[in-house]
């Protein structure tokens, strides 16, 4: 066993908690500082001491190799992820939010999407060389999501308060829900294009439906397995035991699936641990408790996550030729989400009929994207990388999404701020 992988993953972690002090002093998001560490601390940063500082067989360095290994990680962050945002789907509570909430999230996710769809397949048409097809699904899923951390942070830093906040919590709470759905339907078509071989029905259609619907129906059989398993483990510390073993259990069926023998199915990890979550919520008496232990459990895979997620954004692509269609892509994708969430929230408050002050400002606080869209676009990048000519794709993908989170993660607390300012729901100092 290699000694200096241990030394690696915990000066990760040192590094990481280290950057959370910086980020309190200059009031920026934990999540920014965890992603500029794993930029730092990654192949394209600190592994160029190991490589004569070349970017040339960077991806053969030790540093790359580390990465690589642990990456396994991101996909369990993933489905402890999935399994919290399952959680908030509980019958009394969308019940208490009422129509309004779910109409202003289908609005601002869908509108966010398409025209971030729509923005791309332009360029597609315009550029085909830079800007693929299946890059143009995959941004346009990916853009539904939101990070509700940082606008959360803002709330309790300055003790909003009114119906815009009322508002704002469970729509953030649904919105990476449809962000998953969006990404499930989008990312099958654009792996079913990515193929290549013209119009096949099944593979563009029948293939994804059963893939969503599989996927969602092995998530509700291990959430009501492990809702009845609570029945004869009490303790909080055994449950945890429990719900580890289910988002665990999803990864592994997801990757069996994959075999040729059971049908060569991709299905979503996403949507499984999202339906366990959904399914334990409100079938578990006891799931209250034993949530609060998961949460405080999963707080370092999910700051190892966004160290990954940094160190796994491809520097050299920003030093070599596609380097500035990189930015302007990322460019293009934040503009247009951006119109999006704000046009699609007053759409969707306008027809709901919501308060004025909602319909100006909300979308102004869904701006933060971080976990889920990296998350996602990480995804993309795994599984784009397994065909050599999607391989530029993924990676594309990824810089962009991780490009464009600096971005939210340093303007969206701040705009958010001055929306709940300017609704009035902060009070002036």
């Amino acid at each position: 066993m290699d000694f200096s992988i241990f030394l690696y993953i915990a000066l990760l972690f040192l590094v990481a908690l280290l950057s959370t002090r910086l980020m309190k002093i200059i009031k920026l998001p934990n999540v920014t500082g965890f992603i500029i560490t794993g930029i730092i601390m990654g192949p394209f940063v600190f592994g160029l001491l190991f490589n004569h500082f070349s970017y040339d067989g960077i991806k053969d360095g030790i540093i790359y190799q580390f990465v690589s290994k642990i990456s396994w990680v991101s996909t369990i962050a993933l489905g402890f992820i999935a399994f919290s945002i399952g959680t908030s789907f509980k019958v009394s509570t969308l019940k208490a939010v009422g129509k309004r909430v779910i109409i202003i999230t289908i609005f601002e996710s869908l509108f966010a999407s398409i025209l971030v769809l729509v923005a791309l397949l332009i360029g597609h048409v315009l550029f085909p060389q830079y800007i693929s097809l299946e890059m143009a699904l995959t941004l346009g899923a990916i853009a539904a999501a939101t990070a509700p951390a940082a606008t959360l942070m803002v709330i309790k830093q300055y003790k909003a308060r009114g119906e815009l906040v009322d508002t704002l919590l469970p729509v953030v709470a649904l919105d990476d829900a449809s962000a998953l759905i969006l990404f499930a339907i989008l990312f099958q078509i654009a792996t079913s294009v990515s193929g290549g071989g013209g119009f096949d029905l099944y593979k563009m259609v029948f293939k994804p439906l059963i893939e969503i619907v599989l996927s969602l129906a092995i998530g509700a059989i291990l959430g009501f397995l492990i809702s009845f398993m609570n029945r004869f483990f009490k303790s909080r510390n055994n449950r945890l035991v429990i719900c580890i073993f289910a988002i665990f259990a999803s990864v592994g069926i997801y990757y069996l699936f994959k075999n040729k023998q059971l049908g060569g199915f991709e299905l979503s990890s996403l949507l499984m641990c999202m339906m366990i979550g959904a399914i334990y919520s409100n079938f578990s008496k006891q799931s209250g408790p034993t949530l609060d232990v998961v949460e405080r459990f999963t707080s370092p895979i999910y700051m190892m996550f966004f160290v990954l997620s940094g160190a796994s954004l491809d520097l050299s692509i920003f030093v070599s030729n596609t380097g500035f269609i990189v930015l302007l892509i990322a460019l293009t994708y934040i503009i247009f989400r951006v119109l999006g969430k704000w046009s699609g929230a007053f759409t969707g408050a306008t027809l709901s009929k919501s308060d004025d002050k909602i319909r100006k400002w909300l979308g102004f606080t869904l701006i933060p994207q971080a976990g889920v869209a990296i998350g996602l676009a990480t995804t993309a990048s795994t599984l784009f990388s397994e065909n050599e000519a999607t391989k530029e794709a993924g990676a594309l993908i990824l810089a962009i999404i991780l490009t464009s989170t600096l971005v939210y993660e340093l303007i969206g607390p701040m705009i958010s701020k001055w929306a709940l300012k300017k609704a009035g729901e902060i009070e002036e100092n």
